[in-house]
């Protein structure tokens, strides 16, 4: 899911842009804490402002660099599957259309699926992934312990319970811009997908609600240090699923791309 947008301040100097499994960080300066999988002690619930790492980071996992791409019948050649772009480049990529709202309904994206049959569904997943301390996993994937930074607005969580899995490109938005022409499978990927880094993270319940379906034309995380990385992982979803974008989306997203610096992000494209 997805409270009115503010234009947050621009990073002084270069941009760096780092992809993970579940996760992307657009930094000024610096790296964040490494992200673990399995067991670390439980730590009391609470939930305050940090400065800590928007959100780990190492590179795509294998299953997206290889069958879940191919290369976009939109795409020029000179850009191959995986290639980096800049996020101008990658936005010269998307179809400017109207968006289409009727006969949306959420069920018609079914999530969250344990698609590898490991026990863990999507949602499980992810906060594995995110978690900067990581949580024990116990039976049927039940998380104790743990901590999570929610790159929206650098809220610190060591309980799950408190943390949305978001869509970065909301169901809503996705229907919008060409979901509601895809099949039901389709759908299905697209609301489960964690072969990159970008598309889906754990973040406060408060931020993802807010958020709602909106686009960055209506809102823009409130940590300002989150920007490029939300822009950045908007507009590759977008790509990844080849969908579209509106007039007034695209026009936001041009102001802006200047204040990201030389951020670039992967063409991975989704298989149909």
């Amino acid at each position: 899911m997805d409270t009115h947008h503010r234009r947050p301040r621009s990073c002084p100097g270069p941009v760096a842009v780092i992809l993970s499994a579940a996760v992307l960080l657009v930094a000024c300066s610096g790296s964040g804490e490494s992200t673990g999988t399995r067991p670390a002690s439980a730590a009391p619930t609470s939930a305050s402002p940090s400065q800590g790492p928007a959100r780990p980071s190492t590179e795509p996992t294998a299953a997206a660099s290889t069958s879940a791409l191919e290369s976009p019948s939109g795409v020029p050649p000179s850009i191959g599957p995986g290639a980096e772009v800049s996020l101008d480049e990658l936005l010269a990529l998307l179809v400017t259309a109207p968006e289409q709202r009727s006969g949306y309904d959420r069920s018609l994206f079914r999530h969250w699926i344990d698609a590898d049959g490991d026990g863990c569904n999507t949602r499980r997943e992810v906060l594995i992934a995110e978690a900067v301390e990581p949580p024990i996993v116990g039976g049927g994937c039940s998380l104790t312990g743990g901590r999570w930074v929610s790159a929206y607005d650098n809220l610190v969580f060591t309980d799950s319970a408190g943390l949305d899995i978001d869509h970065v490109v909301a169901l809503g938005e996705a229907w919008d811009s060409g979901a509601y022409a895809w099949t039901p499978e389709r759908r299905e990927a697209f609301a489960n997908d964690i072969d990159v880094g970008w598309a889906l993270i754990a973040v406060s319940a408060t931020s993802n609600r807010s958020k709602s379906d909106k686009d960055p034309a209506d809102w823009l995380p409130p940590s300002g240090d989150d920007l490029c990385a939300f822009l950045s992982a908007w507009i590759a979803v977008k790509v990844r699923w080849e969908l579209t974008v509106d007039e007034g989306e695209r026009a936001a997203m041009v102001a802006l791309i200047p204040d990201c610096g030389d951020a670039r992000m992967p063409v991975l494209i989704a298989i149909p």
